[in-house]
């Protein structure tokens, strides 16, 4: 067992409920970027957050708020591919600019800054 392991482990559970409690600040109507969350959360990057929403099992976390940086839908959904993730999204009165994007500029949501880990 490398000694990193451990460590890893416990960091990618810590992170992993960070986004959770993150997702759930979205309004609802409303999508946000991995990379909007990742710069919310300091030390995540994109893939970490990705990562963490598609192993989510709680299909209460509404992980159907978050789209790639092109507004893209994720063709791996967890919950029933991206055809289950845009329905959602519909049913939530988001806005799309064609079959598989979100329309950003209408539908983006963008965190304050002043959120903080401390408060997730």
């Amino acid at each position: 067992m490398n000694w990193r392991q451990p460590y890893l482990v416990l960091a990618k559970g810590r992170m992993f409920q960070l986004v959770y409690r993150l997702v759930k600040k979205i309004p609802e109507g409303k999508v946000t970027t991995y990379g909007e969350m990742a710069r919310i959360l300091e030390s995540a990057d994109a893939r970490i957050v990705g990562w963490a929403l598609h192993a989510n099992k709680d299909s209460k976390t509404p992980c159907h708020r978050v789209v790639n940086k092109k507004g893209e839908l994720a063709p791996g959904y967890v919950f029933g591919g991206w055809q289950k993730q845009k329905e959602k999204l519909l049913a939530e009165g988001v806005c799309f600019s064609d079959e598989r994007k979100v329309d950003l500029k209408k539908s983006g949501f963008t965190f304050r800054t002043s959120v903080s880990k401390k408060t997730l």
